[in-house]
């Protein structure tokens, strides 16, 4: 196998298609491996990392869960459906009237730590988390209590070799967005980093400016209410309901009623019969974006077996008789 490879046969994929499929930053991924043993995945002859279905649900979970909030400590050690568990938790309304938390605030760099404690945020809505005037000095206090929203770095000048760097760190902290206060770095090392996360301030900055960036940093994260659905890679594709014969003696039989509905029904399963066909082989052949094509296949296999269901309605409701004897689907 050679590094270029993003999938193996069994729906194995590389970092960097797991940062895709879980949205997931690659640095954060492997934070997460090293300090709490989020998932283990296999390695190639070549020492690339390779990981599974399991691997790929347990990290999205995960993903919503520290989106919405928790520590990844606290979820890290999670069984899968303990994580699903935790999930539909989450998902239920919250109470009318609850109050809004402060933004929790994170700051790394002497001299912007030393301004804050000069200068604590007067208003209550602001949660200063932890004041550290290193990169090393953080490190050493190791994590904090409290899960910060929004971290604020300060490097004086961004070589192109500390993007990594900076990425780790950012998640290091646990934030889902970081501020990098920065005097002096090139376009192109500034265009590298992840505009995801990073937003990067040149200095110098005012304080109360700086409270207001991370104020809308944290009012920016994502709604509950948009939140995009998560497939579950780890659950079997589900099997086809009728076979060709039987979607051939539905789409030819004379309705009872009046519209088309049993055809158009018939000719929406076999397209997504097709395409699920389709990207189940573009997954297995097309390495390069196995990512997507998974993500593909899984969506379009849900939304076939949410069709047949319906389709079934209807042949009961029309007294469609099938022959289920020696049908091969």
């Amino acid at each position: 196998m050679t590094d270029q490879d993003a999938a193996l046969p069994g729906h194995t994929y590389r970092i960097g298609a797991v940062s895709r499929l879980t949205g997931v930053p690659a640095d954060t991924l492997r934070v997460w491996e090293r300090r709490y043993s989020v998932v283990a995945p296999l390695r190639s002859e070549s020492g690339t990392r390779l990981y599974g279905p399991d691997d790929v649900s347990r990290l999205t979970l995960i993903k919503r869960l520290v989106d919405r909030g928790d520590a990844i400590s606290s979820v890290a050690n999670l069984s899968l459906d303990q994580l699903r568990e935790r999930i539909r938790g989450t998902d239920l309304p919250e109470p009318a009237g609850a109050p809004e938390r402060p933004c929790r605030v994170l700051v790394i760099g002497s001299s912007l730590a030393e301004r804050f404690r000069r200068e604590p945020p007067m208003q209550g809505n602001i949660d200063l988390v932890g004041l550290y005037d290193s990169r090393r000095a953080f490190l050493a206090a190791g994590r904090a209590a409290i899960t910060p929203d929004v971290a604020v770095l300060e490097y004086p000048s961004i070589q192109g070799d500390q993007v990594r760097e900076i990425g780790e760190l950012v998640a290091q902290c646990g934030a889902t967005r970081a501020i990098l206060v920065y005097n002096f770095a090139t376009r192109a090392t500034i265009e590298r980093l992840d505009a995801r996360r990073l937003i990067p301030k040149r200095a110098p900055v005012d304080l109360q400016e700086l409270r207001q960036w991370c104020m809308g940093q944290f009012a920016r994260a994502p709604a509950r209410t948009a939140e995009e659905p998560a497939l579950d890679l780890s659950l079997p594709i589900p099997p086809r309901r009728f076979a060709d014969a039987d979607l051939l003696r539905i789409a030819t039989a004379s309705p009872s009623v009046r519209c088309e509905c049993p055809h158009h029904l018939v000719d929406l399963v076999l397209s997504l019969n097709a395409f699920e066909s389709y990207s189940a082989e573009c997954e297995d052949r097309n390495a390069e974006d196995a990512a997507l094509h998974a993500y593909l296949h899984a969506a379009t296999a849900q939304a076939r077996a949410m069709m047949e269901v319906a389709l079934a309605r209807v042949v009961a409701a029309e007294g469609i008789l099938l022959d289920t004897s020696d049908r091969e689907i």
